[in-house]
């Protein structure tokens, strides 16, 4: 058995012990990607190479293995749930996602079956095929796709989604380099026209923590993911103000669970001590790390 093999059983057990000693049937994490190989593999290239680099900062992959044994992995960890987060980064590959994610979701247990959408002309059509289809969450990226999500060609796609009741998750803050659309004000002026909309702000809507906190009270169906967040490596350069803690645990009912697995430069086992770390309690953790996401999806 490899070293790397071994490392992965013993974090497994460490993981499992976590959400046991929490009386949890295991965990749900609404923010792990799996997408086609060779767009992953140009992800992981982006980390490996310009990326998202703060300062010089490195990101190295640490689960940098074959689909099957990544999927297994969350199996291993005891994660009962689990998304596909995918996303185009220009017009004409939503669809083409949308179709390999149907697939993933109907050949892999525990997969809640993700979608994705972009600002074009069939956009709305498309994404009522996949609601049709059954899918459970959509994924939007305003940085990597360098578009304005309030964005004319999407607004019929949002109401479509808030009728639904379908949630999104969305990375709209300005971590962990901003783009042209990010920040609380694009996405602010579409849940101004849907405020019923499903959003969950990937990563606690980094480095803007406490603005996006400021949606979340402001409509009662936005939910902040912890991706990465309150981890040592993106507290060294992007850190949750302490001062927001009462916040963060007054919307305990609406924080979730997220990972970014495999694309996380540390040990999945250390989101969990971030977020046990924060020391706001077990109620508090039992319900970010399984019961509000299950009370979501209804799982």
């Amino acid at each position: 058995m490899s070293s790397t093999r071994t490392a992965f059983d013993e974090e497994a057990g460490e993981v499992r012990r976590f959400w046991r000693g929490l009386g949890l049937p295991g965990l749900i994490d609404v923010h792990t990607h799996f997408m086609p190989e060779r767009v992953l593999h140009k992800v992981w290239d982006y980390f490996d190479t310009s990326g998202p680099l703060v300062g010089g900062l490195k990101w190295p992959i640490t689960y940098r293995r074959q689909e099957e044994e990544r999927a297994a992995l969350l199996g291993e960890f005891g994660v009962r749930a689990f998304t596909a987060m995918l996303y185009p980064h220009k017009p004409g590959m939503a669809r083409w996602l949308n179709g390999w994610a149907s697939d993933f979701a109907r050949r892999t247990p525990g997969c809640l079956h993700t979608a994705t959408l972009y600002p074009e002309p069939d956009v709305e059509a498309y994404v009522r095929e996949a609601v049709e289809a059954g899918a459970r969450v959509f994924k939007a990226h305003v940085q990597v796709g360098a578009y304005d999500p309030a964005d004319g060609q999407l607004q019929r796609a949002w109401g479509l989604l808030a009728e639904a009741g379908v949630p999104v998750v969305i990375h709209c803050g300005s971590g962990p380099a901003p783009g042209k659309h990010t920040g609380p004000e694009p996405i602010a002026r579409v849940l101004a026209r849907h405020p019923g909309l499903r959003l969950i702000v990937a990563h606690m809507g980094m480095p803007e923590y406490a603005e996006f906190l400021d949606l979340a009270e402001r409509y009662d169906q936005v939910r902040l993911d912890t991706t990465m967040a309150f981890t040592d490596f993106t507290e060294g350069f992007m850190p949750f103000p302490r001062r927001d803690l009462p916040r963060l645990a007054d919307l305990g009912d609406r924080i979730l669970l997220g990972s970014d697995f495999p694309n996380i430069p540390y040990p999945y086992l250390h989101q969990l001590h971030a977020l046990e770390r924060l020391e706001l309690g077990r109620d508090w953790l039992r319900a970010v790390c399984h019961d509000n996401a299950a009370r979501l999806f209804e799982l």
